[in-house]
Parts: structure tokens; C-alpha cells; sequence
């Protein structure tokens, strides 16, 4: 067992599936859901958790893509494409969800000890190895040149992007959270998002270096592995592992005493996702 395995075999994991309930719902609330479980399980009010979690055609902006020269005619490129657009409340650059990308959220508390955010990052690459025995020794982590939201821990097999990571991290609470294209065309994808900073950009000069997309260098891991693979396979192989991982895992959404917290989180969430817009 690595030392970022470790972090995954604990006595007790906290399951939340919300794959199907949150498929018509805002984005923004499975973001303030994550807010929520960081702050339970950082302040030690609940078990480490995993959730899962997936959207109808959205496109999650990050702060960077706010300040493109022409935002809102990019961001009426998306909305008459079919996505709807909102602005995420951790790091990185505009990802696709739809449905045929499974998020998956792994929340743990540094209450105890500290857990840098290198470590963060691994325990989630660990995770998905784990998610994916038959090919675990074929996903890399390091930038993929060309995708779209770039980052040192994109996730790939051979040199084709499936996932990229963010973390959120609020009251000693860590939500590592990763996108898996698991289903359709990773290059349409691309081409959605490399259609948005066109647009966005229409050719001018900026301070920041917005990615070149480049559709054919991203995947789904249907495409992938060759595989008739679904979400719901790979939320019931999300269960499955947890079962494997822990002595006992605890199913089921927010409890009753716990949906105060989450109206805070999401009332916060909505309110910054309308400053951002209106600043665009």
C-alpha cells in the first residue's frame, strides 16, 4: 500500500450518490454541497465522504475565463449550443459536464493532520486507479498539452485526456473533486470548449495564456479502453470499492439536521455565481 492509499483505507466511508438527482439541478448546488460535506467532515461532524455526482450540459467557468476580452458572446456561443453556463468556486479553466461525465468527490478532514495539496491530488489519481484495475498501470498524471483546463495532474492514457482534478478546501475539510469523461466523444467536447475561447478571444492579445484546444488530445474512457463503459457503471464500481476500502460504509444523502449548513453553502454559492455573471 502507497502512503496516498492509506488515506483510503479507513474504517468508515461516507457514501453520497447523487448521479441521477442532480442530473436537471444547478451545478452550483452539487458546489455547495461539496462546501457543506467539507465543512462536516473537517470540523469532524461526519465521516470522511465520497460524492457522486453529474449534470445535464453544463459549462463550469473558472475565474480566468471571466476576463476574456469578449465573455459574453462566448458564453452565448454555449448557451445556444444547448449548455448552460455557471462559475466554479475552485481553481482551473471551462470544463464540459454532461451526462455523460461522472464527478466524483473525495472529501477528507485535516483536522488531525495536514494533507498538502500535492497529496490531495495523488489520493484522487490513487483513487482512479483503483476505479479502473484494467488499465490503473496506463493512466499518467501531468499536463496534456491542448486540452482544455490544463493542469500538471490532467489524467490520461496514452497521451489522451479523460480527467482532469480541483480541489476545494474550507473549515480543515479537503473536497478533491474529478471530472471522468466516461461516455461519448471527448473530442466533441474539446471542440465546444475551443469554439468558447474563439469566440471569447476573437483573435486579441491578454495577460493570461488561455489554452490552444486541440480536440483530438482528449478521450472518454469508452473510447479509451474500448469498452461499452456507462456512469452507472462506474458509480456502482465507486460503491463496490468504498465496500472494499472500509469496514462499513454509511449510504445516503444530507441528514435533516445537516440541510441548514448546505442552505448557508448554496445561498453563498449563488450569490457569488451572480457577481461573476454580472461582472462578465
Amino acid at each position: 500500500m502507497t502512503q496516498y492509499e492509506s488515506f483510503l483505507y479507513i474504517p468508515e466511508w461516507r457514501f453520497v450518490d447523487e448521479s441521477m438527482t442532480t442530473r436537471n439541478r444547478s451545478a452550483l448546488e452539487s458546489f455547495a454541497a461539496d462546501d457543506t460535506l467539507c465543512h462536516l467532515v473537517g470540523q469532524q461532524l461526519s465521516v470522511p465522504a465520497v460524492r457522486t455526482w453529474v449534470h445535464n450540459k453544463t459549462v463550469v467557468l473558472g475565474i480566468q475565463d471571466h476576463r476574456l476580452p469578449h465573455v459574453s458572446e462566448a458564453i452565448l456561443t454555449l448557451e445556444k449550443a444547448g449548455y448552460n453556463a455557471i462559475v466554479r468556486n475552485s481553481g482551473g479553466l471551462a470544463v464540459v459536464l454532461d451526462e455523460g461525465v461522472l464527478n466524483i468527490s473525495v472529501v477528507l478532514s485535516e483536522s488531525n493532520s495536514s494533507i498538502d495539496i500535492p497529496a490531495g491530488y495523488e489520493v484522487m489519481l490513487a483513487f482512479v486507479r483503483m476505479l479502473f484495475p484494467e488499465a490503473a498501470d496506463r493512466i499518467e498524471a501531468y499536463e496534456i498539452v491542448g486540452s482544455y483546463c490544463p493542469g500538471s495532474y490532467d489524467l490520461s492514457i496514452d497521451g489522451r485526456k479523460f480527467a482532469g482534478i480541483s480541489q476545494r478546501r474550507l473549515r480543515q475539510g479537503i473536497a478533491v473533486q474529478v471530472y471522468l469523461c466516461v461516455e461519448g466523444s471527448g473530442a466533441e467536447r474539446a471542440e465546444l470548449i475551443r469554439d468558447f475561447y474563439e469566440t471569447g478571444l476573437q483573435g486579441e492579445e491578454t495577460k493570461f495564456a488561455y489554452p490552444t484546444i486541440q480536440p483530438e488530445v482528449m478521450a472518454s474512457l469508452s473510447e479509451l479502453l474500448d469498452m461499452p463503459l456507462t456512469v452507472s457503471d462506474i458509480t456502482i464500481r465507486t460503491q463496490l470499492l468504498l465496500r472494499e476500502l472500509a469496514d462499513h460504509v454509511d449510504m445516503g444523502g444530507l441528514k435533516p439536521e445537516e440541510m441548514e449548513l448546505y442552505t448557508f453553502y448554496l445561498n453563498r454559492v449563488f450569490d457569488r455565481n451572480k457577481k461573476m455573471l454580472e461582472l462578465g
